[in-house]
């Protein structure tokens, strides 16, 4: 019955009423239960926590009790003897035992329901979201000869028409990969979701063929531009830096490849350096044309650059990767040995068989002997084939290190600016800020792990630890920490203000204003909701300290 209301869609709470009349007898043998329970509870949970209910079932299954009452109708069990069952049935030590156990097991439930619950919105964090594929196809699509029009604005929907000629060839050779691309696609959308307000739009995101044939065709054509490289301007930086753009991969003894990944690394005017996300370069601006950039002959060349990227970063990735794969073979070559080694057992018992039937009948055990020797030499050479593979695959190396491109990061030239001045980072004032910030959440029991040299959005992630068990997490706010001298405007880098809006109320502004004085930290879900002016020469959203202390939390 409750199956017709408490179902899949349901996104309401239901509460389910059944009803008995107790001047039957079904209601009397219900009420001894109740009775009993009742008797029980006070013993075992004073504080009426419901843990007794909970195990209810574990005890006395709903369709015994059930079964009984039929039978009592059918005259095979009177009410009395239903009665002197339940109290057999349900008694205080054999609740005791079973409440143990079964709550053990609900809490085990429980923390890991929690630890998936927490993890989802780290999971969110990292996925490549419809809009950073509809922001790269929009812009890269007309290199390659794709025009996609917007039906509506901001509807995210779009025209396409008929596919490039030049994109055939190379659609062709990534064929066997992605499948085969259409000539023509009449609308097209980047988020899934879409699909339901209009089944016939084609779903374009990383792996279609049109996606990957317009990637392609885009890299080719700016190759030459990475190899010139570019120059930025950079509203936080006081001095030039250069930064040298990798791309490596991770590949096991078979030579596929496990993992691949961009690197940037910053080399300063002083020859120190220090490995960067790719995501650094969403925090910059472009500079115009012929910006003259400082001579680095003297800075480390690219095989210095290349041998630091390998002992900083590269290394303690493929440890990374390799505790992983050892993980996944361990798993796969328990079930290898398990399911191939049955089957081996099973041929091996019929070959058993057939061999004690040999004297009644010759003729049908040479004919079945050689079937069950062929099966068990392709089992025996499946076993060792993939012992062999398994044991390849758990060797991982570093694979090819390739030089993607290289640029100059300047100072923004307008970082002095009266109106842009205010938005210039402090490193002392940023210090305290991150400071508050933390002491504030360790204060509520929070864990707090900084991510500040990341380039991620956000410079912290929080995780409230589950009251049970301090190592699970069932809550996690990504935080960006903003500090303030005194009291003043708050501004975003257009990585920051983007996160936000991605990430909506998992997302946390902590604006710390007096952090010369007393910091006091004001706390905003979901910041993107406020209202930011963009500022586009330095590619920051800004905001004034009213706006932010109206919405901050108290």
């Amino acid at each position: 019955r409750m199956g017709r209301i408490h179902r899949y869609g349901q996104e309401k709470d239901c509460l389910i009423r059944n009803f008995v009349s107790t001047n039957t007898r079904e209601g009397r043998v219900l009420q001894k239960l109740f009775q009993r329970l009742k008797a029980i509870e006070e013993d075992l949970d004073p504080h009426h926590t419901g843990k007794i209910f909970n195990v209810l079932g574990d005890i006395f299954p709903a369709n015994q009790l059930e079964r009984m009452v039929r039978d009592m109708y059918a005259h095979n069990l009177t009410e009395e003897a239903i009665k002197n069952r339940i109290v057999e049935n349900v008694d205080v030590g054999r609740f005791r035992a079973i409440t143990n156990s079964t709550l053990e097991g609900l809490a085990k439930r429980e923390l890991n329901l929690s630890a998936l619950i927490g993890k989802s919105a780290e999971a969110r964090e990292r996925r490549l979201v419809p809009e950073v594929i509809e922001d790269f196809f929009t812009q890269a699509g007309p290199l390659a000869g794709v025009h996609p029009k917007e039906t509506k604005p901001k509807s995210h929907v779009y025209r396409l028409g008929r596919v490039p000629r030049t994109l055939r060839p190379i659609a062709d050779r990534l064929e066997s990969r992605f499948g085969k691309l259409g000539k023509e696609y009449r609308q097209i959308v980047f988020d899934k979701a879409q699909l339901q307000k209009d089944a016939t739009s084609e779903w374009v995101t990383p792996g279609h063929p049109l996606f990957e044939a317009v990637r392609e065709d885009v890299t080719d054509r700016v190759r030459d531009d990475l190899r010139r490289g570019a120059v930025f301007y950079d509203l936080h930086s006081k001095m030039p830096r250069r930064l040298d753009v990798f791309t490596a991969s991770v590949k096991d003894g078979r030579g596929h490849c496990l993992h691949r990944r961009l690197f940037a690394v910053q080399i300063d005017l002083d020859g120190s350096m220090a490995v960067k996300e790719p995501t650094v370069f969403l925090d910059l601006a472009l500079a115009p044309p012929e910006t003259t950039v400082p001579d680095g002959d003297a800075l480390p060349d690219l095989q210095a650059a290349e041998l630091f990227l390998v002992q900083k970063a590269l290394n303690p990735f493929l440890e990374q990767v390799a505790t992983e794969r050892q993980r996944e073979t361990e798993t796969i070559s328990r079930h290898l040995e398990l399911s191939l080694n049955t089957l081996i057992d099973r041929q091996n018992f019929r070959m058993a068989e057939l061999f004690e039937q040999a004297e009644t009948n010759p003729n049908l055990f040479e004919a079945n002997k050689k079937k069950i020797e062929d099966r068990l030499d392709e089992l025996n050479g499946r076993l060792e084939r993939r012992r062999d593979e398994l044991r390849q695959e758990r060797q991982c190396t570093i694979g090819d290190i390739q030089h993607i491109g290289r640029a100059w990061v300047l100072p923004h030239p307008e970082r002095t600016a009266p109106g842009i001045a205010p938005m210039v980072r402090d490193d002392e004032i940023e210090r305290a800020a991150i400071a508050a910030a933390i002491a504030h959440e360790e204060a509520r029991g929070w864990r707090v792990e900084s991510v500040e040299e990341q380039n991620r959005g956000f410079d912290l992630i929080s995780r409230k630890p589950h009251p049970e068990d301090p190592q699970t997490f069932i809550e996690v706010r990504f935080i960006e920490v903003k500090g303030r001298a005194t009291v003043g405007e708050i501004a975003l880098t257009s990585n920051e203000y983007k996160t936000a809006a991605r990430l909506k109320n998992d997302y946390w502004l902590y604006a710390v204003f007096n952090c010369a004085t007393t910091p006091e930290v004001h706390t905003i879900q979901d910041p993107a909701r406020l209202g930011w002016e963009p500022i586009v020469t330095v590619e920051h959203y800004h905001v004034g300290a009213e706006v932010i202390l109206s919405a901050a939390e108290t």
